[in-house]
C-alpha cells in the first residue's frame, strides 16, 4: 500500500452512488495494512451520527467534525496520521483555492488523502471543490447510483421538493437519483 504515499483518492458521482461506502473501504484497507488512519467530515453534516461517517446503507466508522481545510491540517499537525479520509468533501469550509492549497500541502507532506464528494448539486452545476479535486487526483472513481425512474446509471442527484437553495442536507426523503434524460425530462416538467 506504500504507493499510495501522497497520492490523492477521489471518489465522486450522484447520492446513492457508493462513493462514501468506496471511501469506508479504501480506509478499512489501510488500517489493515497498518496505516494509522483518520476521518473528518464537514461539521454541516448532520445527517445520522455526528461523530460518524454513515453511509446510506448504515455501515459507520469514526469521524472528526471539522469546519474548514484549517481546523483539519491542525488535527492532521497534531495527531500525525499516515492516511486521511474525508468525506463530503464539497461541504467542507473555506475558500475553495484554500481547500486546494491545503490538500496540496497535505499531499506534499506524503499524507495519503481518500475524499468522497458529490460532483454536482442537484440542478446538475458542479461543485467548486470536486471539480478543482478531479485534475489532481492520482486515482480518480465517478460512481453511478441507478434511476429511480428507469433504472440507467444514475447521474445527478435530483431534490424531490421545489426548494432552490444551494445546499439542503438529506438523504432519500430529499433527494432521488436520476439520470440525464430522466432529469432533464423531470425538469421540463417542473419548468411547463
Amino acid at each position: 500500500m506504500h504507493q499510495y504515499k501522497g497520492k490523492l483518492i477521489v471518489h465522486t458521482g450522484s447520492m446513492f452512488s457508493g462513493k462514501t461506502s468506496s471511501l469506508e473501504k479504501d480506509v478499512k484497507r489501510f488500517n489493515i495494512a497498518k496505516y494509522k488512519t483518520i476521518a473528518f467530515k464537514p461539521a454541516i453534516d448532520s445527517r445520522y451520527r455526528r461523530s460518524e461517517i454513515v453511509t446510506h446503507d448504515l455501515t459507520s466508522m469514526n469521524a472528526i467534525l471539522v469546519k474548514d481545510i484549517h481546523e483539519l491540517i491542525e488535527y492532521c499537525n497534531e495527531l500525525k496520521p499516515d492516511v486521511i479520509a474525508i468525506d463530503e468533501v464539497q461541504f467542507l469550509g473555506g475558500e475553495v483555492e484554500d481547500i486546494i492549497r491545503g490538500i496540496n500541502e497535505l499531499l506534499e507532506k506524503d499524507f495519503t488523502i481518500i475524499v468522497a464528494g458529490l460532483d454536482m448539486d442537484f440542478t446538475g452545476t458542479p461543485f467548486e471543490t470536486v471539480k478543482e479535486l478531479m485534475p489532481i487526483a492520482d486515482y480518480l472513481y465517478k460512481h453511478h447510483a441507478v434511476c429511480v425512474k428507469c433504472g440507467s446509471d444514475g447521474w445527478v442527484s435530483h431534490r424531490k421538493s421545489k426548494d432552490q437553495e444551494r445546499i439542503k442536507i438529506g438523504a432519500s426523503d430529499e433527494y432521488e437519483p436520476l439520470c440525464r434524460k430522466c432529469f432533464l425530462e423531470e425538469n421540463k416538467n417542473l419548468n411547463d
